[in-house]
């Protein structure tokens, strides 16, 4: 998206709402190495189906809402065969990561790595059908 092409890469804040671009595919964060909070509304990124939130030093907090990242909201029967990967590897001041209800319904793979300073992981709704990485095999390795 044009718009996150033109942030100067030393931001420390982004906070989106929208990016339903059907050419905008792949979220990669990683030039952003400055950057310490990461926000998504909800409704937003429906036809990216990779994400990178790889090497940032900075990070301390990734907060994505409902419905985001994925485009079949509360159909759990499109959920089967399909793909998406998410990647967040390598930031060692993050402290939490919050995902919001339906919010990546197609991904099947999930990566948590090097994560040693994270405190919390919420993702979806603890009191009702969530379906987030509703096929994914979620892989937290090292530190955790």
């Amino acid at each position: 998206m044009d718009e996150l092409n033109a942030l100067d890469s030393t931001v420390e804040s982004i906070i989106v709402d929208g990016c339903n671009d059907e050419s905008f595919t792949v979220l990669n964060m990683t030039r952003f190495v400055n950057l310490k909070v990461f926000e998504v509304d909800d409704y937003s990124f429906y036809f990216v189906t990779e994400v990178h939130l790889i090497g940032l030093p900075e990070l301390e907090r990734v907060v994505i809402g409902e419905n985001s990242f994925t485009k079949y909201k509360h159909d759990w029967t499109r959920y089967m065969n399909l793909t998406g990967n998410f990647h967040l590897k390598d930031c060692p001041q993050l402290r939490e990561l919050k995902i919001g209800q339906y919010s990546f319904n197609e991904y099947t793979k999930v990566e948590i790595e090097n994560m040693n300073s994270l405190e919390v992981i919420e993702i979806g709704d603890i009191g009702g059908y969530s379906y987030n990485f509703w096929e994914a095999s979620v892989e937290l390795k090292s530190g955790m």
